[in-house]
């Protein structure tokens, strides 16, 4: 069974979330259900049928958080330092033809959200990155072509 790395943070959102399918959604869509039943005919029942729909999502959610939780391998990133980049770093780069600075965190899959500064620790910026110190250089491969990045700043808070 391989692990799956996550960071404290992203262990307790999957947590939360799951409790919260558990808690909430699955007594609420069990109710709906049995609202819909007392409503005739099942055949013709959109309610009914739009209820076990989302029951359906909700159990293989809740299957697939049980899964990710269970082989999550939790990292404490405020126990890392140093100046190499590894998971749970948060790593400003520049982009070596714009200057343009970018700062991202290195997080497990389940937990990236580029928006929010999140980066998976499977793509490519972050397999290029990791391993490298400040002042050094990466090439990583993307649709548009080759860009070069400079690591600027590496911290673990």
């Amino acid at each position: 069974m391989e692990k799956v790395p996550m960071t404290a943070g992203g262990y307790d959102r999957l947590r939360e979330e799951l409790r919260n399918l558990k808690s909430v959604e699955r007594p609420a869509i069990i109710q709906l259900i049995a609202e819909a039943r007392t409503h005739g005919d099942l055949s013709e029942n959109a309610e009914y049928h739009a209820a076990r729909e989302r029951q359906s999502f909700i159990e293989g959610r809740i299957g697939e958080l049980e899964d990710k939780i269970s082989r999550a391998e939790v990292i404490d990133v405020s126990k890392l330092s140093g100046k190499m980049v590894k998971f749970g770093a948060t790593v400003t780069i520049a982009d070596e033809d714009t200057d343009e600075e970018s700062t991202y965190q290195i997080v497990g899959e389940l937990e990236a959200d580029i928006s929010a500064g999140l980066l998976s620790v499977t793509s490519p910026l972050a397999r290029a990155i990791i391993g490298k110190t400040v002042g050094d250089q990466v090439e990583v491969a993307t649709p548009r072509g080759a860009k070069d990045y400079e690591i600027v700043k590496v911290r673990y808070k």
